[in-house]
């Protein structure tokens, strides 16, 4: 049984699901960070030779390891790593902004690691990182900046430390 927190999260993801124009509003009032330059790096080595792994926005994480803060309405800007080899039964979402119970059933849907090593035994790319990232993708308000400030690039020093070539980004 979930917190009154987590009801209230999971109760206003399903009223906006169905309700698209309450989030357009909810929009008109924000500000959010832009770039006028895009982070764009070609690809200078075929896919074929490269060592690529995942990134999920989803709250994908290892049972084992905390879980995402869903009791600060900013939301959470850390990150876990995941092993490549992790058994499916093993993984989690803790995440209340979306309906997530197609993902309980086959994680696939928003970690795609396991189509992402079959891939790598056809050959169609060099190879599967040994580890990727679960982020909680609702950040808000002060947590911006310790996002993308402090975490991304802890994030990006980390998947370069197992000299990453490609990442993927699977939002939720």
């Amino acid at each position: 049984m979930g917190t009154f927190t987590s009801w209230k999260n999971r109760s206003l993801a399903k009223v906006v699901r169905y309700l698209p124009g309450l989030v357009r509003r909810w929009a008109q009032g924000r500000t959010f960070a832009g770039s006028v330059d895009i982070p764009w790096t070609p690809l200078r080595t075929p896919l074929t030779a490269c060592r690529v792994a995942l990134v999920t926005t989803a709250g994908v994480h290892l049972r084992t390891q905390p879980p995402f803060d869903m009791h600060n309405p900013l939301g959470d800007p850390s990150f876990r790593d995941i092993p490549a080899a992790v058994a499916p039964a093993l993984l989690t979402i803790t995440h209340d902004y979306y309906d997530h119970r197609d993902a309980d059933r086959d994680m696939n849907i928003v970690f795609p690691w396991q189509r992402l090593q079959e891939l790598a035994a056809h050959g169609e790319i060099g190879e599967v990182s040994p580890v990727h990232l679960g982020f909680m993708g609702h950040i808000d308000g002060e947590l911006v900046p310790v996002l993308r400030h402090q975490t991304a690039p802890a994030a990006a020093a980390l998947l370069a430390t197992y000299h990453v070539d490609v990442v993927l980004l699977f939002p939720a």
